[in-house]
């Protein structure tokens, strides 16, 4: 993903992904049949790592839910604030084609975490606005903010605001 992210999608080469993942070129085909399936290969990992990171944030009964909230915004969309992440994300974004169903499937996984943890604290109507709601303010913030840290200060006020 570092490559994709450092050269984007079309300029990354087969040969740059090989030599940053310590492996031969011809190693690098016999694993992936193309930069695609690489590159559908690497986002789907990161997402579904990420989304794991959410679920055990989540899971976390002994925190207080404001608390875990963060982190799982933070798995989900920190580590994507700051120069080289938001090009990560700026890839992702701009090649939705090549990824196919992985960029609307684990997104919305993640709502429905999000929704479902929100909903012990509200009931199940409210808790889907409010996880939409703390979504769309991530997303804003992910691209106003310049470093993870600002983000994290930024998102604490805005769960703080929608959850009690």
């Amino acid at each position: 993903m570092a490559t994709f992210a450092r050269f984007g999608y079309r300029k990354t080469s087969m040969e740059e992904v090989a030599r940053a993942a310590h492996i031969s070129r011809p190693g690098l085909y016999f694993l992936f049949s193309s930069k695609e399936t690489l590159f559908r290969a690497a986002v789907t990992q990161a997402l579904h790592r990420d989304l794991t990171a959410v679920e055990q944030a989540l899971a976390d009964g002994d925190r207080p839910l404001p608390e875990r909230l963060v982190e799982a915004f933070d798995h989900w969309a920190g580590r994507y604030v700051g120069p080289l992440a938001r090009d990560a994300a700026t890839v992702i974004e701009d090649n939705p084609g090549i990824l196919g169903e992985v960029v609307e499937v684990l997104p919305r996984r993640f709502e429905e975490l999000i929704t479902e943890a929100i909903t012990a604290a509200a009931g199940r109507e409210e808790a889907v606005r409010i996880a939409q709601t703390m979504i769309s303010a991530s997303t804003g913030l992910k691209h106003q903010v310049g470093s993870r840290e600002s983000y994290l200060e930024r998102l604490a006020v805005a769960v703080g605001l929608l959850v009690r």
